[in-house]
Order: structure tokens, then sequence, then C-alpha cells
């Protein structure tokens, strides 16, 4: 069997809005938890209650991932900076 290969190149990554899409995600897990907090009893009752933690560990991942997306979002910043720094004292 030959190796696969692809014949062209990847295309970039697609940047966009990052940190704010992921804080909407996270807050939309948590209003969900919320919204589902006050039937706990008949979530119990079916055994649908991997529902409600469900909700709850997206919003805590989405903490953790807040985090993330904003370090990198710094981190590429900084990289922008100091590749234009040399390019600004050239001139």
């Amino acid at each position: 069997m030959a190796k696969w290969t692809p014949k062209h190149e990847a295309p970039e990554p697609l940047e966009g809005p990052v940190v704010a899409t992921v804080t909407g995600g996270t807050i939309i897990w948590l209003v969900l938890f919320l919204v589902q907090l006050p039937f706990y009893g008949w979530f119990d009752d079916h055994g649908h209650t991997w529902w409600l933690w469900t909700c709850l560990a997206g919003g805590g991942l989405g903490f953790i991932g807040i985090w993330y997306v904003r370090k990198r979002d710094a981190a590429i910043k900084r990289s922008a900076a100091t590749e234009d720094a040399p390019a600004a004292a050239a001139e």
C-alpha cells in the first residue's frame, strides 16, 4: 500500500473573534444550566440529571477556554509587535 500524500498545501487557518466566540459559548452553556436548574426534580425523576451537569461542565471548560484564547491572543499580538519593531527601527 502506498502512503497517501496531499497534492496541495493546506489552507491558512481562519482567524476571527476567537475570544468573543468562546465567551459567547461559555455564556450559553451557563445560561442553559441556570434555565434547567429549577427543574432539577423532574430531571432527577426521569434520569436526565446529566443534562444539567453537561451544561455546567461546558461552562467550566469555557472558562478554561477563555483563559487560553486570551493568552493566545496576547501572545500573537506580542509576536506581531516584535516582528514590526525591527522594521520600524530600520526606517
